[in-house]
């Protein structure tokens, strides 16, 4: 069996779990999520504990059987207490703005880039510079924050660009150059 996906699951007393033949629902204070239970993969509640099972021991079932325990502990604690991402843009002129439900960052190239914001994701955006991301689903707060990243990953040498909060970027020593 899957060490992680033998774990059961706590479900705290503000968040409500329906299991379907195919499907878990897990509501809470801050929303709903859903998930779809693969071939294979059932799950059941017993005593306040979500345990999820499979049938069989198939390489990919070992691998889904895993992947959907963490996923439904991942909603369970986002429906209680929801997901925050944020980036830091480190740049001389590098600053970005919110618009209704879009971003535009001015990050060094000739033209703003605007990056439409999905639908359960919410943006603010603290001194131009500072970009925080919340959500439940973690799996749509941490995509959006890596799709901000890649908008200009920072550089190795100057360390320029748009990084995670508390990310630890290696720097690279530049070019001695003739003495």
């Amino acid at each position: 069996m899957s060490r992680i996906g033998r774990k059961p699951i706590v479900i705290p007393p503000k968040v409500d779990v329906k299991i379907d033949e195919h499907e878990v629902a897990v509501k809470g204070p801050l929303g709903q999520l859903t998930w779809p239970l693969p071939p294979g993969v059932t799950a059941h509640v017993e005593d306040g504990h979500l345990n999820v099972s499979r049938k069989g021991g198939g390489a990919e079932l070992r691998a889904l059987h895993g992947l959907t325990r963490a996923e439904l502990s991942n909603q369970i604690e986002g429906v209680l207490n929801g997901y925050e991402r944020t980036l830091e843009l480190t740049g001389v002129g590098y600053r970005a703005q919110i618009q209704g439900q879009s971003l535009t960052f001015n990050v060094g190239f000739s033209h703003p880039v605007l990056l439409d914001l999905p639908e359960g994701v919410k943006a603010t955006v603290d001194k131009q510079t500072v970009v925080s991301l919340k959500g439940i689903d973690k799996r749509l707060v941490t995509q959006v924050a890596a799709k901000i990243r890649m908008v200009k990953s920072p550089d190795v040498y100057k360390q320029k660009g748009i990084k995670y909060s508390g990310e630890a970027l290696r720097k690279k020593a530049g070019k001695a150059g003739k003495k």
